[in-house]
């Protein structure tokens, strides 16, 4: 028997399949090949065809069940993972009337600033745990202002995993989770916050159905199986925005633990057990996965934009072409510090851990008689995973407390001098283990149906990859640190 999870990203589509016994992968399947475009109106706009994810979903399911000859009736169920933040809205046939505003979209800031102010400051970081931001409910209502002909013909909206599995069982469902990330859940009622809507002038009968996480949230219709070619009939037990689901897939679930990603951007997210915030305006709060009433179980995410693009921009302009693996072995030989060459990773937008500061990135102490290549690799390694340390400070200062780190197998987290710096600085082991979203998402259905006791157990059959401990020169570290810090506020102030 097996359980099959997407992973829903603006740039692909993922599907995993695993055998249900004992939850390991049986095949990855990406749709398409290349990445899907983002249409882009107007600067800062981001928006793509729904039907498009559809259409890739299809696809990587046939892919997968014809590649690996597979009798789809032992097909057990679903699980969805998709990126998050987005905005879906379709009519009373369930058709999109309009393309969706993705997260990368940033037309709805005003919007969500104005509607901060109206709702209450206080309440909402009080109840919400965040501003509405450029989140989802903030982007419907900027329709509402601006296209008020598309928005009198909505039946319902929703966050993108919610239409997918709309197209496979024909119900519009959301979760508790994914309400949270569009900044519509009241954690103080443990409900809707349905006054927030109401502020916003958005009739809360447009909200989806809300069922838990990990439930049944709907069965596989005869139209979907026939376009799918999944069976007629299996359940949806699972759906979760990317990066919970990314903690979810690394067995992050409890207080304490951490999963960071170092792609593009960097992203920590933290789970706590306390359900206020103090740092609102640095991070975000939504539900976990498992968060309850009884047992909260908040994610507080940190994001930082310019991590990996900095390292990808200085092997693709500056070193005709050297590999990554290359490039750290090189930096492996000039001592912690990098001789007093110091950068500043912020070149890829506002930062909102910097409170939107956004005055791009900083080379600093070059000497061109003592600095070579290899410094500029090593320098770029440490201010990247400085600021990811940073940004752990502002999560201990917002109740978080550092006990485990975990990452998938990402290209930053391989280089042994950013891990380290990272272990050493927070003084903790970061482990490596190698796994994906879709596949994640699949052993979260299987666990929510009952063929597992714990996500634990479902994760089992992962193998940790590397493990990165503190160096016995944390020294070295901590006064490197201390100085791109003081070069960090410098930066801020002026």
């Amino acid at each position: 028997m097996y359980w099959i999870g997407f992973d829903i990203g603006s740039s692909s589509i993922k599907a995993a399949i695993i055998n249900a016994k004992d939850g390991s992968v049986l095949d990855i399947a990406q749709q398409p090949k290349k990445e899907m475009p983002i249409l882009s109106l107007k600067l800062g706009w981001g928006e793509q065809d729904p039907e498009l994810w559809w259409k890739h979903v299809c696809t990587a399911t046939q892919e997968l069940i014809s590649k690996n000859n597979i009798d789809k009736a032992l097909i057990k169920g679903i699980g969805i993972s998709y990126q998050m933040h987005g905005l879906v809205v379709v009519d009373k046939d369930h058709k999109p009337i309009r393309p969706s505003i993705i997260w990368c979209d940033s037309r709805a800031v005003d919007t969500g600033e104005k509607l901060f102010r109206t709702a209450g400051k206080e309440k909402c970081v009080r109840h919400l745990l965040n501003s509405p931001g450029n989140f989802t409910l903030s982007k419907l209502k900027w329709v509402k202002d601006n296209e008020p002909d598309i928005y009198k013909n909505i039946h319902k909206f929703m966050l993108p995993g919610d239409y997918i599995a709309l197209k496979l069982t024909g119900e519009c469902v959301t979760t508790p989770s994914g309400l949270s990330e569009g900044i519509m859940w009241d954690f103080k009622k443990n409900e809707l916050a349905d006054w927030l809507l109401e502020d916003a002038g958005i009739d809360s009968q447009l909200v989806s159905e809300i069922r838990p996480s990990f439930s049944e949230q709907g069965f596989v219709g005869k139209k979907g199986a026939l376009e799918s070619g999944l069976p007629e009939g299996i359940p949806v037990m699972y759906r979760a925005g990317d990066q919970p689901n990314n903690a979810l897939s690394l067995n992050v679930m409890e207080p304490g633990q951490i999963a960071a990603t170092g792609g593009t951007s960097g992203v920590v997210y933290a789970i706590s057990g306390l359900e206020k915030t103090q740092e609102h305006t640095r991070i975000n709060s939504f539900a976990h996965t498992n968060h309850t009433t009884e047992n909260p179980r908040i994610g507080k995410l940190l994001c930082i934009n310019g991590t990996g693009i900095q390292y990808s921009w200085i092997r693709n302009e500056l070193t005709n072409g050297l590999s990554y693996e290359n490039m750290n072995k090189r930096a492996d030989a000039v001592p912690i510090g990098s001789d007093g060459l110091r950068i500043l990773p912020f070149g890829n937008g506002a930062e909102r851990m910097l409170e939107n500061c956004n005055k791009g990135s900083r080379i600093l102490n070059l000497n061109f008689n003592t600095h070579k290549a290899p410094h500029i690799f090593r320098a770029a390694l440490e201010g990247i995973a400085f600021s990811f340390v940073y940004g752990m400070e502002i999560l201990k200062n917002d109740g978080v407390d550092i006990a485990s780190i975990k990452a998938g197998n990402d290209n930053l987290f391989r280089a042994t001098i950013f891990s380290r710096t990272i272990a050493t600085l927070t003084n903790s082991h970061i482990e490596i283990i190698e796994t994906t979203g879709a596949v994640g998402a699949a052993r979260a259905a299987a666990y929510a149906f009952g063929d597992f006791e714990s996500i634990g157990e479902a994760t089992a059959s992962d193998a940790i990859q590397l493990t990165y401990g503190p160096d016995t020169s944390s020294d070295a570290y901590q006064e490197a640190y201390q100085t791109w810090k003081k070069d960090l506020a410098e930066y801020i102030d002026n």
